[in-house]
């Protein structure tokens, strides 16, 4: 029996692991508590086709047409054909998605979607509610003893070999190309540890603590993309980063994007909706649009964060009643208050490249969820496609791993036994000599909402002057201290990619706006799409 190392436990993670449960040996490696993640933290829904009144060229359409003309269009048919089975698969797992009063499922409608075709759980909890019955299912397959279960256990690095050309082929021309992955360094309790894989599914999210100004959780550091960056792995579409437009000022605390289509709207400092003169669909044009155009507004008002104004939302409590709760926190009221809003770095577009099944330019490495660049989402993901994306090419990749590893005799390392092996220590990992904090500004203010080709280059010398190498623990070797270090290594390598590409790339296209590089056209975007 082969063994299969996943790494991470939101929607993609889960949905993989719990696929290859049973006919594979399984260890799922999480960082946190399981299913701690920003699936967990999702407060919009997942979108797909499920009524007579909708078609999935519609949402293909929709798709493509948010991501500016870069989508691939044979992933976004994948995500949208098999999406609603997907969702099918999530309701009979026990996700109960909120139905309307005729008793069928509720579709709410979210930016740049042409139709109401968004499921949401729990009102505004749906990741939450999706992670809650997806590890309720992994521990049942944990305590049957199909599933082994390795939490507070952080990725430190990826360990690869020559490839022997088992286990289906790697995509790419790249230097990772001719290497296969073999097992995982991984940093438990504060000590290196080596556990051998036949295969890994890096599926570890994204890496939104590189910006001051975030959604995300404290764990999302990049670590498998980082740890793929340095095996050699392929990675495509690293300039664009989406930014959410409503974040509550100073807290990073998301107001999802469902609360403008119930019917909220933006203000600037004055008082005045100004979206629907950036854009013919108002508050619900596409995320970069509405974030950009909050970000310009600010500027021309000295910093001071807009508002959104959602006091026109009949029992706004009942529909978003996670969003009120927290919102009540900070002190605000959804029915009586305008929300002071900004936008903060929500969502990776770009990632380590696969094919439509997860597979990456290393033997045996696949990739799931936001980690991963599908090529689904282009330069701009479309509201509400992360989750189904998790879904659908999870379970792509678990059947590629079946068919791959398929009548393949393995056996196992004579020295490493696939779960229980001693330490083998990988390379050590480069320190940054750059500050958390500080890393954090300099992301925010040269690869955030606007970048130029000045503050890019300033962005890559300050990373230069930064770099160091030796072993992380050589400051501190307390296990906090080590695992803080391998996260701001992370994000230091990451940032340096993403300023890579972003000055590769001199236009403004989706999520990626170049203030000194223009736009491309309408009939370009047009044309691109069609292709």
């Amino acid at each position: 029996m082969s063994h299969i190392v996943v790494i991470g436990s939101g929607i993609a993670g889960l949905t993989t692991a719990l696929r290859l449960a049973g006919r594979h040996e399984v260890t799922v490696v999480t960082k946190g508590r399981l299913g701690e993640s920003n699936t967990a933290l999702a407060q919009g829904g997942i979108a797909g086709v499920l009524s007579d009144d909708d078609t999935v060229e519609s949402h293909i359409a929709d798709t493509l047409e948010a991501g500016a003309g870069l989508g691939d269009a044979s992933a976004v048919r994948l995500l949208c054909t098999e999406g609603p089975e997907r969702i099918l698969e999530l309701a009979a797992a026990g996700v109960a998605f909120d139905c309307d009063e005729s008793g069928r499922w509720a579709r709410g409608l979210e930016g740049a979607h042409s139709i109401p075709r968004i499921l949401h759980a729990g009102g505004d909890a749906t990741g939450g509610v999706i992670v809650e019955a997806l590890t309720k299912a992994l521990g049942a397959a944990v305590d049957v003893g199909t599933i082994r279960l390795l939490e507070h256990t952080m990725l430190a690095d990826l360990v690869t070999s020559p490839a022997d050309g088992i286990g289906g082929d790697a995509i790419g021309e790249g230097a990772g190309g001719e290497r296969e992955v073999t097992g995982v360094g991984l940093l438990r309790d504060g000590t290196r540890e080596f556990l051998a894989g036949d295969a890994v599914v890096v599926a570890t999210g994204g890496a939104g603590q590189l910006y001051g100004h975030t959604t995300n959780p404290t764990g999302a550091t990049g670590d498998g993309l980082a740890a793929a960056l340095r095996a050699g792995a392929d990675v495509a579409d690293m300039e664009f980063y989406q930014f959410h437009p409503t974040a509550l000022a100073g807290s990073g605390f998301l107001v999802s994007e469902a609360v403008r289509g119930a019917g909220a709207v933006l203000l600037d400092a004055g008082g005045n909706r100004f979206m629907p003169q950036v854009d013919r669909r108002g508050e619900l044009a596409p995320r970069n649009v509405v974030a950009l155009a909050i970000h310009r507004t600010m500027a021309r008002q000295s910093g001071r964060p807009c508002y959104l104004d959602a006091r026109s939302i009949p029992d706004v409590a009942t529909h978003f009643p996670s969003i009120t709760r927290g919102l009540a926190g900070h002190g605000f009221d959804p029915a009586v208050d305008l929300i002071p809003v900004t936008p903060a770095a929500h969502y990776f577009m770009g990632g380590v490249a696969t094919d439509l099944d997860g597979r990456t330019s290393i033997g045996r490495l696949f990739a799931v969820g936001e980690v991963a660049c599908t090529g689904v989402h282009g330069a701009n993901r479309l509201a509400s496609n992360s989750l189904l994306e998790g879904a659908v090419f999870g379970a792509r990749a678990a059947a590629a791993i079946d068919a791959d590893l398929e009548d393949t005799e393995i056996e196992a390392d004579p020295v490493t036994e696939p779960a229980h092996g001693p330490a083998r220590r990988p390379d050590p990992i480069p320190a940054s000599a750059i500050p958390r904090d500080e890393l954090q500004a300099l992301a925010w203010a040269h690869l955030g909402v606007e970048r130029d080709e000045q503050g890019l280059r300033r962005m890559l010398d300050h990373l230069g002057e930064g770099e160091r190498t030796g072993p992380c623990a050589a400051d501190d070797p307390t296990p906090g201290a080590l695992a803080e270090r391998i996260e701001t290594a992370n994000l230091a390598l990451i940032a340096g990619s993403i300023a890579s590409h972003a000055l590769a790339r001199q236009e403004s296209r989706g999520a990626h706006t170049r203030s000194d590089s223009p736009a491309p056209t309408t009939a370009l975007l047009q044309e691109a799409a069609s292709c």
